[in-house]
C-alpha cells in the first residue's frame, strides 16, 4: 500500500461522527442537516428532462475531453460571465466528472519532483488556505508534496495573508490553491488580490489553481474570477492559471458530477493526457444535460434568490444573538461559537443534543500551525435546507441560546 495513505487526516465528517458518537439527538425534534454543503434546492426540471431523454446514449463510450458542443458551451459561458475576449473550446476547456476528483488528479499531474530545488532535500510545496477543502491537502500528500497552510483569519478578512508567506516557501512552491468564494468563510478575492498572486506566480513560476465552485452564489457584488483577472492584466493566454467550476452548487446538481477545468492550454494539454490514462470521462447523457444547464441563467437567479432570502432571515432573527458575519458569496455562515459553549466542539454538540441541528466544528476544516488552528472556535453552518427548515432551525437556536 502507498505509505502516504497513513498521513491522510480523517475527513471532517468522520471527526464529527466520532465527536457525536456518545451523543443522542433531541428526540422531540426532526433532524435539520446544516453540516454538509450538499445543495437541497430542487434541481432544474428541464435539465433532468434532457438527462432522461438521452439515456439511450449511455451505450456509447465518451471521450476524455468531452464533446465539442459541451466545451464550446462552457467557453461561451466563461466569456460572458468573466468578460473574456475568447476562450478556445479545443485547448482551454476540459470537462470533468465533478471538481473534487479533478482537483485531486490535477495535483498528481502537475507536481514535479524532478524540478524541485536540487540544493534542498525538501519536497515540492503546495500552498493552500487554512481552513480549506480537505482534497487540497490529501492530493498534495499523495503527490508526495508538502502542504503549506496560509491562515485565513478575521484580521485578513478571512482571505489569507499571502504577503506573509516566506520567500523560501514560494521558491519551493509548484502549486497554489485559492478558493474564491471561499469555503467556509465566504470571502472573495479582489482584483488587487489576484494581481499580487499572479505577479508571485510570474516571479516563482508556480501554477495558480482557483476553486470557484461557489462563484454564482453571490449577493451584492459579482465575484471576480482568476481568468477575469488574467484578462484585465493582458494575460490572455492565462499562463500558469487554471480555474475549477461545477454545476453542483450553481445548478443544484451535485449528483450529476459535472464540472470543468479551464485556463492555460499548455497545462490542460498535459492534464488531458493524464486523464486519458486515468480513464475519467463524463457520460454523454450527463454532457447533454450539462449543456442545457450552462446555457440557462434563470434557474441560477432563482437559486440565488432562495439563498438571499435565507441569509436575510438568519441575519434578522439571530444577528443579535450570534456573531453572524454576512459572507460575500457562497451558502455558509462562518460563526464564532458563543462564549457560553466554550468552543466549537461543545457548540455543535449542543446544537445536536438539544436542537437536533447538524453543524460542523470549524477546527475540523483547519490544521494547527505554530500552535494555532484558525478554525478553532468557529462553526460552519450550510444554509442548504429549505426556507421553512431555516425558520425552524432559527427558532430552536433562539431557545438554545436563551437556555
Amino acid at each position: 500500500m502507498n505509505h502516504n495513505l497513513t498521513s491522510l487526516h480523517p475527513y471532517p465528517f468522520a471527526k464529527m461522527a466520532t465527536l457525536l458518537a456518545d451523543s443522542t439527538p433531541a428526540h422531540n425534534h426532526s433532524a435539520i442537516k446544516l453540516g454538509i454543503g450538499e445543495p437541497k434546492h430542487e434541481p432544474p426540471e428541464f435539465v433532468l428532462d434532457v438527462l432522461r431523454e438521452n439515456l439511450d446514449k449511455i451505450s456509447r463510450y465518451p471521450t476524455t475531453n468531452g464533446t465539442f458542443e459541451l466545451r464550446q458551451t462552457i467557453a461561451h459561458w466563461l466569456e460572458k460571465r468573466f468578460f473574456l475576449n475568447h476562450v478556445d473550446a479545443n485547448t482551454e476547456v476540459l470537462p470533468v466528472m465533478g471538481t473534487r476528483e479533478a482537483i485531486f488528479s490535477f495535483v498528481q499531474a502537475v507536481v514535479d519532483h524532478d524540478v524541485a530545488n536540487p540544493e534542498s532535500s525538501l519536497s515540492p510545496t503546495v500552498v493552500m488556505p487554512n481552513p480549506f477543502y480537505q482534497i487540497y491537502e490529501g492530493a498534495a500528500i499523495l503527490a508526495q508534496a508538502t502542504p503549506y497552510f496560509v491562515p485565513c483569519t478575521l484580521d485578513d478578512d478571512f482571505k489569507g495573508d499571502y504577503r506573509a508567506v516566506p520567500k523560501e516557501v514560494w521558491m519551493r512552491t509548484q502549486l497554489l490553491f485559492v478558493c474564491s468564494p471561499n469555503n467556509p468563510t465566504g470571502s472573495v478575492m479582489t482584483m488587487d488580490d489576484w494581481e499580487y498572486l499572479i505577479r508571485l506566480s510570474d516571479q516563482y513560476e508556480f501554477i495558480i489553481a482557483s476553486d470557484e465552485c461557489y462563484s454564482e452564489l453571490y449577493f451584492d457584488t459579482v465575484p471576480i474570477g482568476l481568468l477575469q483577472a488574467c484578462a484585465a492584466f493582458g494575460r490572455h493566454d492565462f499562463k500558469n492559471c487554471v480555474v475549477f467550476h461545477s454545476l453542483s452548487k450553481r445548478s443544484n446538481l451535485p449528483g450529476l458530477r459535472s464540472g470543468f477545468v479551464a485556463g492555460d492550454a499548455k497545462i490542460l494539454q498535459a492534464y488531458l493526457q493524464y486523464r486519458t490514462y486515468q480513464g475519467c470521462a463524463m457520460p454523454i447523457p450527463h454532457q447533454l444535460a450539462s449543456i442545457a444547464a450552462w446555457q440557462d441563467e434563470k434557474h441560477v437567479e432563482h437559486n440565488r434568490a432562495l439563498y438571499q432570502e435565507k441569509f436575510a432571515l438568519w441575519m434578522s432573527e439571530l444577528g443579535e444573538l450570534l456573531e453572524l458575519r454576512m459572507p460575500e458569496a457562497g451558502f455558509y455562515f462562518w460563526i464564532k461559537a458563543p462564549k457560553q459553549f466554550n468552543g466549537d466542539e461543545l457548540f455543535v454538540k449542543a446544537l445536536y443534543e438539544q436542537a437536533n441541528i447538524h453543524a460542523l466544528a470549524g477546527r475540523y476544516l483547519s490544521r494547527e500551525v505554530n500552535g494555532k488552528n484558525p478554525g478553532q472556535g468557529y462553526v460552519r453552518i450550510a444554509l442548504v435546507a429549505s426556507v421553512d427548515e431555516s425558520r425552524e432551525a432559527i427558532s430552536r437556536i433562539r431557545k438554545l441560546l436563551g437556555a
